[in-house]
Order: structure tokens, then C-alpha cells, then sequence
């Protein structure tokens, strides 16, 4: 089965947990790590025939158009990350619309490819900004994939749908696409979609997962990391322990890891796994809608 790969572009000093450490206005006193670590990405999924999805930070197509074009140069997705890496919750509506469209204009100017896939900062599209679906399909959007259907202490919606599903908003339809999960048991869902899951836990863990998932649910799975992760030789910045913790254990079985899973898996991009879907909207679609988007509503799917 054929499964979706995605990435999320973006610097060593941008994750959420070096907020405090390495804020906005300090970046561009840190050195750029991205170009090798791009370079190394794109050589192995060359080397393995993966086609994947680049959701790109505004800040990084203003800084690094080069690296943008290389990326859409080599057959892959271009989708938007934001535009500084901003939470969405922390957001109103107006201020996430002009990021968005910030995020958006610095692509184009990059490559000329207009996004149509999106991925908030640290999945960050709760039950509290439920709101952002709307936005995000009137800024023309046809993907997210910003929702992941867990427990954490910073992002989820426990509930959500595991798989693909459509969610109807005022200004069109939009398809979620959650990063991989698999059920455990009636109410434990665990995480297998890459990034600090993939580092963390033994390969053999996620390895299974997605065959349970693609053979007995026989559903595709969607699966990220970021470059930063394959770097063991990147500046420690984040200074809590938690936050260290998070960041940087596993740096270095990243790569490892992430070959076996590509010779192992194979892999396309988001819209090739999920094609757009029409706005075909119902009455039941359109009560769907407001049952998914009806703020504090603490909506399941």
C-alpha cells in the first residue's frame, strides 16, 4: 500500500519547544544547518523513489528560495508550515489569515508554486481554533494536516479521526489528513507518525504499527520529520530538560530509522495518497459542519 511522506521545513532553532531560548527576532543570528540536511533528504528519497510533501515555513522560502525551488526541482509537494512557526491557538483569526497569507506569498516568490497543502506548528489546530479549517479554505487550501487525534500536552484532539476525513466549512470543503496513529485498545490510540515518536521509540514500534494499520485496517498512514532530526551535529539551544529531552534524543538513529522505513514502506505525497475532493455539501454535510466547527464544542469526529 502506498502511504504518504512529509516533512516539515524548517531550522534547528524553530521548534516550539526553543520558543523561549530562540526567539523569533534572534534567528537570524543562528547559522543556517538546512541546506546539507535538505541535500541529504533529497538524495534519499531519490535513491528509494519516495515523493514527498515539503511543508515550508514562510521564513524559510524569504530566507532560502534556493532551497524551495531545489525541492520542487526534484518532484515533490511544495505545501506551507506557516510563516514564523506561530501555535494556531495562539492566534485570532485575522492575525492566522495574515500569517497564512504571508507564509503563502513567500512560497510563490520562492518557486511559483501556489500551496495547497498545509501543516500548522506543532499540529496546533485544537478544539479552540476550530475556526482555522474556514480560514484555511478560504485562503484556498484543499489539505491539512494539522490535527492529530491524541493526548498531549501542547496539541490534539482525542476523538478526531484517525484517518483522512472531510470537513465542511462556510468557505468549502477541506480534507484532514492526521498523522499516523494506531488503536491499542477502545480508548488508547498511539502515536507512529515520525518525527520525536520515530526517534524515541524502537523502530520494530512503528514498523508494526504501520502494517496493522495498512493491513487489517488496510487504510494508508501519513508520516513526518524534520530536517533538523538528522542532524546529531546541531547547537544544543534549548536549555529545560524536558525540552532537551524532546529535541534532541535520537538525533543521531534519525537517518538510520528513516531508511529502513522508506526501504521497508513505500511512500508518495499527500494530494497523491488523498486526492482533493469536490464541495459537495448536503444537509448532512452542511450539519456535519457545524457539529465539527461549533467553538468549545469539543468536537469528535
Amino acid at each position: 500500500m502506498l502511504n504518504a511522506f512529509t516533512v516539515d521545513v524548517e531550522e534547528y532553532f524553530h521548534p516550539t519547544e526553543l520558543q523561549t531560548d530562540a526567539p523569533a527576532k534572534s534567528w537570524r543570528a543562528f547559522p543556517s544547518r538546512l541546506q546539507d540536511q535538505i541535500d541529504r533528504i533529497l538524495d534519499l528519497f531519490g535513491a528509494h523513489d519516495v515523493s514527498a510533501t515539503f511543508f515550508i515555513l514562510g521564513w524559510i522560502a524569504k530566507q532560502h528560495p534556493r532551497i524551495v525551488r531545489l525541492i520542487a526541482a526534484n518532484g515533490h509537494e511544495i505545501g506551507c508550515h506557516s510563516n514564523t512557526h506561530r501555535l494556531v491557538y495562539n492566534l485570532t483569526p485575522a492575525q492566522f489569515r495574515e500569517d497564512t497569507n504571508t507564509a503563502v506569498a513567500a512560497i510563490e516568490d520562492a518557486c511559483g508554486i501556489t500551496p495547497r497543502c498545509y501543516r500548522a506548528p506543532s499540529y496546533s489546530i485544537t478544539n479552540d481554533c476550530l475556526w482555522a479549517f474556514d480560514v484555511l479554505a478560504e485562503c484556498g487550501f484543499t489539505h491539512d494536516s494539522s490535527v492529530y487525534p491524541i493526548c498531549h500536552d501542547r496539541y490534539g484532539i482525542p476523538g478526531f479521526s484517525r484517518h483522512a476525513t472531510v470537513v465542511y466549512t462556510a468557505s468549502g470543503a477541506i480534507q484532514e489528513i492526521p498523522p499516523a496513529t494506531v488503536r491499542l485498545s477502545s480508548r488508547n490510540i498511539a502515536p507512529i507518525g515520525g518525527g520525536a515518536y520515530l526517534r524515541l521509540l524502537p523502530y520494530s514500534y512503528t514498523a508494526a504499527g504501520i502494517r496493522r494499520v495498512n493491513q487489517v485496517e488496510r487504510q494508508p498512514v501519513c508520516m513526518y520529520f524534520h530536517p533538523w532530526e538528522i542532524d546529531p551535529q546541531q547547537p544544543r539551544i534549548a536549555k529545560g530538560l524536558l525540552s532537551r529531552l524532546r529535541t534532541y534524543t535520537g538525533l543521531a538513529s534519525m537517518e538510520p530509522k528513516l531508511r529502513r522505513l522508506i526501504t521497508d514502506f513505500r511512500f508518495r505525497t499527500m494530494s497523491k495518497i488523498y486526492p482533493a475532493v469536490a464541495d459537495q455539501r448536503g444537509p448532512d454535510a452542511e450539519a456535519e459542519a457545524v457539529r465539527i466547527l461549533a467553538a468549545g464544542s469539543g468536537a469528535l469526529l
